[in-house]
């Protein structure tokens, strides 16, 4: 997996390049090489991007804008053919707000590193089909989340 970052830290690119590559085998999504950029943005572009896109007037945590239409349960080798010319599949893009980030994490009582391995882990899981909406649907990617943080030990509570 090909991932571009934008304003991160080192310590975010080691924790998400680690999450993403553990997803994409856990989800049976790791046939094909992919591509998604993964950005940090400010509470105030957050907003101004959660308010043009989803018409949605507050700060957000996370935002996913998916270049493929996958639905759960597809998979990507279902989109060989939209693989680009360099061999990429091209997921598309998160982006991520660490300020919020930060409060959520101090709110849940658990350290900023599960806070920002959840919002990175639910993005991609959003690019790969995963959603929320319905309750069936929202069971699936919660248990699917917590299942690729445990395996890499990184749960909920206080300090962990």
């Amino acid at each position: 997996m090909v991932i571009s970052f934008h304003k991160a830290n080192i310590f975010c690119k080691r924790l998400i390049k680690k999450i993403f590559s553990v997803a994409l085998i856990a989800t049976d999504n790791f046939e094909i090489e992919c591509e998604v950029e993964v950005s940090f943005v400010s509470e105030e572009e957050i907003k101004k991007l959660n308010q043009t896109y989803r018409s949605v007037d507050k700060i957000t945590d996370v935002l996913s804008f998916p270049q493929l239409q996958i639905k759960y349960p597809q998979k990507l080798r279902e989109f060989a053919s939209e693989v680009s010319p360099d061999g990429l599949l091209r997921l598309g893009d998160i982006v991520i707000c660490k300020q919020k980030a930060k409060a959520q994490a101090k709110e849940f009582g658990h350290s900023y590193k599960r806070e920002l391995a959840f919002l990175a882990l639910h993005g991609l899981l959003h690019l790969l089909g995963y959603d929320h909406i319905e309750r069936k649907d929202e069971k699936i990617m919660n248990a699917t989340c917590e299942k690729i943080l445990s395996s890499l030990n990184i749960k909920r509570g206080k300090n962990v």
